[in-house]
């Protein structure tokens, strides 16, 4: 009994301590490994193997899922695949691990405008005005997007006819 109190405060006072998380790498410390993969899935995309790249880019991510850059390119894969609403939660996955990530931004709105949320999308094209002041390439892409509208709008005809 006369330890009790003793033992409640050495308890109190390291419960308390501050210690150091380990194995927690910063944003840009990112696996070489996964580096390398997401180059194969960008390099896989631009040649319009959209399988090939979804899946290389599943792998960087597999192997650090602290890769924005990979979370990005599976956005774009998302957007050709016509998966708006994917395309829009892997950007937030990008946005979660660095809420300025300007790419993130501009193809998170271009999938907005394709879903058809263009004042989300504008949402977007704001804060990346406020990013990048002196204009940058992001800002012309997502602009120009929004000014353009949907493209599955405009692929549809006017005057379709309602079958019954």
């Amino acid at each position: 009994m006369r330890f009790s109190p003793l033992v409640l405060m050495l308890g109190l006072a390291t419960s308390t301590m501050a210690i150091q998380a380990q194995g927690q790498r910063p944003d840009d410390q990112v696996a070489a490994k996964s580096v390398e993969l997401l180059k194969q899935g960008q390099a896989a995309l631009a040649a319009g193997n959209l399988v090939a790249a979804d899946d290389a880019l599943e792998t960087a991510l597999a192997v650090d899922p602290r890769n924005r850059a990979a979370f990005t390119a599976m956005a774009r894969v998302a957007i050709k695949q016509k998966l708006f609403g994917q395309a829009i939660r892997l950007t937030n996955r990008t946005l979660a691990l660095e809420p300025n990530d300007r790419d993130a931004l501009a193809v998170q709105g271009e999938a907005m405008v394709e879903a058809g949320a263009v004042a989300r999308a504008r949402d977007n094209l704001a804060k990346l005005q406020k990013l990048c002041a002196a204009g940058c390439p992001q800002v012309a892409i997502l602009s120009a997007m929004i000014s353009r509208g949907p493209a599955m709008a405009a692929a549809t005809p006017p005057t379709a006819k309602k079958v019954n």
